[in-house]
């Protein structure tokens, strides 16, 4: 496919996709949710690629989705263009290796439900966030209302979808919506160091942990503990990658992974 919203950069390990869409606030579209599910795939195939950032062009993350795309929508056309969202959020989601925001600026919307489809994010000071759909007289439709209670507690989540206030990166971070702030200008330097020492460790390892730690969202305790027992075990053994790390702990080496 031919990406025209879409740059990907690829850095040693790392992947880095920037949506370019400057002069409408990197505004999502349908060419965006098509672009982004292709970009997925394509990624996936990358065999050296441990780790994906996503970040925008210009003054904004993602300002929100494309008003002036979605005016004319019906009910039934309005249905389709959230679960076209949902369905490329989710599979962003369920990428298997982490995906990182880095957050240059306005995250309103659809922009925020980005980000928090990504496993965390990291922000520039001056950035802001929040979802201001309530005061079209719309909800969020790319499950805002699903993942933002689970970061950020269910009466935040409540207060920001219904007040629609905009909060900034102190705040964010305050409450848990995001992990990390830094200036703007070293974003992607602070950005690009945290995924570097994500793929320094076990890759296998890496995945499992985002695999497990997911379930949790959508598993009972009990299972989840199972889930986690298999997995520890499945890194375990001649060859696998908890003995390649444990003998190189042991002989006070840096692991080879394979």
């Amino acid at each position: 496919m031919n990406f025209e919203i879409l740059k990907l950069k690829t850095e040693s390990a790392v992947a880095v996709v920037t949506i370019s869409r400057p002069k409408s606030l990197n505004a999502l579209n349908t060419q965006f949710f098509h672009e982004m599910d292709a970009m997925i795939h394509h990624v996936a195939t990358l065999p050296d690629v441990k780790v994906m950032i996503i970040t925008g062009e210009g003054k904004a993350f993602v300002a929100g989705a494309d008003i002036a795309e979605m005016v004319d929508k019906d009910q039934h056309q309005g249905t389709a263009f959230s679960r076209l969202g949902q369905h490329t959020f989710r599979s962003l989601e369920k990428m298997a290796i982490p995906v990182i925001a880095a957050i240059n600026g306005f995250a309103l919307g659809g922009g925020l439900e980005l980000a928090m489809a990504c496993d965390f994010r990291i922000a520039a000071d001056h950035a802001k966030f929040g979802q201001p759909e309530v005061n079209l007289g719309l909800i969020p439709g790319y499950a805002a209302t699903q993942r933002l209670p689970r970061l950020v507690g269910l009466a935040n989540a409540l207060y920001l979808l219904m007040t629609a206030e905009t909060i900034d990166a102190t705040e964010a971070l305050r409450i848990g919506l995001v992990q990390k702030v830094t200036s703007p200008e070293n974003l992607m330097e602070e950005t690009l160091k945290i995924a570097n020492t994500i793929a320094a460790k076990g890759p296998k390892a890496v995945r499992i942990i985002k695999e497990v730690t997911r379930q949790a969202w959508h598993t009972p305790f009990d299972a989840g503990e199972e889930l986690e027992a298999l997995r520890f075990g499945s890194l375990f053994g001649e060859g696998n990658q908890g003995e390649v790390g444990m003998k190189a702990f042991l002989n006070k080496e840096k692991p080879k992974w394979q």
